[in-house]
């Protein structure tokens, strides 16, 4: 059995909280980007927070936020980490970092070789990099679209600070992807959802379930 974190993101209610507790998962995602499918505000997410256990990492996913934002975020939920995942550049990662003494965990969206150099940039501020597909042209949302990218172009790749897979994963795909690409942390959205910003207890369990499935 794989020793492989999982990060389930876009929860919206207690009963998906503690889902995503009972199921096994590491981390779990709060979405403070308004025009997601899965948007909760500070006060919903203050709320979620709490009934997370100890141990479930919490993490906070906003988009290009500014430091009002942040801070009535931060002041309101008890958060682990905060997950920039818009067009933040490493200066404005670093300024996160120092400002809220909270890791911060960025995303960085691969289509192909050219979005590579960003990786490696972001690792020398980040204390986390999530590796996502890149949005396709006309996506109104930077994540959370359910498309994987091609997972050669990061095979073999490391980076100086932890990273996880995402884009498009599911129950059905994620041995492959680890396979392809040796992550051992993972994060998903759509793949757990019955209809888009609806989890399923079910789909969770049973992505849990493929996990643990994979060997090495």
């Amino acid at each position: 059995m794989a020793d492989i974190r999982v990060k389930i993101c876009g929860l919206k209610r207690p009963e998906d909280m503690r889902a995503v507790a009972e199921a096994g998962a590491a981390y779990a995602g709060l979405n403070f980007f308004e025009p997601s499918p899965r948007y909760v505000s500070p006060e919903a997410a203050r709320e979620l927070a709490l009934v997370a256990p100890e141990g479930l990492a919490k993490v906070g996913l906003v988009v290009d936020a500014d430091d009002a934002l942040l801070d009535r975020i931060v002041e309101a939920v008890p958060l682990d980490i905060i997950q920039l995942h818009g067009k933040e550049s490493p200066e404005r990662v670093a300024e996160v970092r120092a400002r809220y003494g909270l890791p911060v965990m960025k995303a960085v969206g691969v289509a192909g070789e050219a979005d590579l150099p960003a990786l490696d940039e972001h690792g020398r501020v980040a204390d986390m990099l999530l590796v996502d597909a890149k949005p396709a042209p006309g996506d109104e949302l930077p994540g959370g679209n359910g498309l994987p990218f091609d997972w050669r172009l990061i095979a073999g790749r490391r980076w100086s600070v932890p990273w996880l897979l995402a884009g498009g994963l599911h129950a059905g795909n994620v041995a492959e992807a680890v396979a392809r690409t040796g992550a051992r942390q993972v994060d998903l959205s759509s793949g757990v959802e019955r209809e888009k910003g609806v989890k399923d207890a079910g789909m969770i369990r049973a992505f849990m379930e493929a996990i643990a499935e994979i060997d090495g």
